[in-house]
């Protein structure tokens, strides 16, 4: 069997865009900007435009997320669902990040991140990952769940199996940690269900919040509460991580940005931003359309799944002055309104606030305390090729004298 043409021009899984998505989304706009990769079962479309993948995330009822924001057929219900169960289980978690509930915890971030730097600075070399992207949003999340902090080296290998088995051609091949994730988060809800039932307090975190809420006049069941609890794990702490690997490797490559960013405190904001604009976590997700669609002069017919690329849409020359270029003179306003990296609509990354925060919190400590910041070695990539991120740091520094 011949090769499919657009398969030629886009290979989302290929060694080569792997290692550079950005190069391969100029080709898909230049050549294919609404593309059909075969390769995959079910096969799946792309869209890299900014004003067709705005368009997608506007349109809900042709491009739906019932059918699960990966690449395979599933529906998990919860949050990645239509309204109206979207809007339901949304308004249950949202006053956790409200920007007044994020603005609370920022002392406790504040001093979770000195804490963090103050084990490795002194060494002056480090993986950066393992020390601070890693930990930080990891304990983070798993604080507002109300699990141990000394859990999180598990989570963390949970949450990395949750991720790869969103982008895989076969999820069954991450079932045994998939389950063992879900019987401990019905662990936790349980001992909370126990402590109602004998009318003692409850914790004040987001599993005891979940047990106890009501739709319909009654309790969430398992199969609704699960993943619900899984999003926000998942959620709070990969992404995370690499924003903040993502923002060290392009302030450092070039020499004199990350001393600018010791000189020019405040530019950190416009970091974090154009970091989400040039190197967004997620690459992508994907939507399922409900009846056949014209877009960019092409029929993309019903049932099918489509990737939403807010990676290629961030880099749109229609959109963006000198797109490939990574600038701290950017707007900060302007970068807030116009990149997609936290999606769009009614599905916009519920903690966009608490990324932003953590992000921030770290490179302003990390530029305040790690003078001469430079990586050692090629950071390695997260495997998922639905997200971009790093999952070794090797950096060196000069150390306090």
């Amino acid at each position: 069997m011949s090769t499919p043409v657009d398969d030629t021009i886009y290979d989302p899984f290929s060694p080569e865009t792997m290692a550079d998505p950005a190069a391969a989304y100029q080709r898909l706009q230049a050549q294919c900007p609404v593309h059909r990769y075969d390769g995959f079962d079910p096969p799946f479309w792309s869209l890299s435009r900014y004003d067709d993948v705005i368009e997608a995330l506007r349109n809900i009822r042709t491009y739906s997320s019932h059918y699960g924001q990966g690449p395979n057929m599933n529906s998990s219900g919860s949050m990645q669902s239509d309204p109206p169960q979207h809007t339901f289980f949304r308004r249950l978690v949202q006053k956790a990040f409200t920007p007044r509930a994020v603005a609370d915890m920022e002392p406790r971030i504040e001093a979770l991140t000195a804490q963090l730097i103050d084990a490795f600075a002194d060494r002056g070399e480090g993986d950066l990952h393992e020390g601070l992207a890693y930990p930080l949003p990891t304990i983070v999340i798993a604080q507002m769940l109300g699990v141990p902090e000394e859990d999180r080296e598990q989570f963390k290998h949970w949450s990395d199996a949750n991720v790869a088995a969103l982008g895989s051609q076969d999820p069954t091949a991450y079932a045994a940690e998939r389950r063992a994730l879900s019987d401990y988060l019905l662990v936790q809800a349980d001992e909370r269900r126990a402590l109602v039932a004998e009318g003692r307090p409850l914790p004040d975190d987001l599993i005891a919040a979940l047990v106890v809420a009501e739709i319909e006049g009654r309790r969430l069941t398992n199969a609704e509460l699960l993943p619900l609890l899984i999003q926000l794990l998942v959620g709070g702490n990969e992404t995370t991580t690499s924003l903040i690997t993502n923002a060290i490797v392009r302030l450092t490559e070039e020499p004199g940005r990350w001393a600018r960013l010791r000189a020019e405190p405040h530019l950190v904001d416009v970091a974090v931003e154009e970091s989400l604009r040039f190197d967004p976590p997620v690459l992508g997700l994907f939507r399922t359309t409900t009846c056949p669609v014209e877009v960019g002069g092409r029929t993309i017919e019903p049932e099918a799944k489509v990737m939403l690329l807010y990676a290629a849409a961030n880099r749109d020359p229609e959109q963006w002055d000198d797109p490939n270029t990574f600038s701290l003179d950017r707007d900060l306003d302007a970068l807030r309104r116009h990149h997609l990296s936290f999606g769009y609509g009614i599905h916009v990354c519920l903690g966009a606030a608490l990324a932003r925060m953590e992000a921030r919190i770290a490179l302003t400590h990390l530029s305040a305390r790690l003078p001469n910041l430079r990586l050692t070695g090629e950071p390695e990539r997260i495997a998922p090729f639905l997200l971009w991120g790093k999952k070794t740091m090797p950096a060196a520094w000069d150390p306090p004298a």
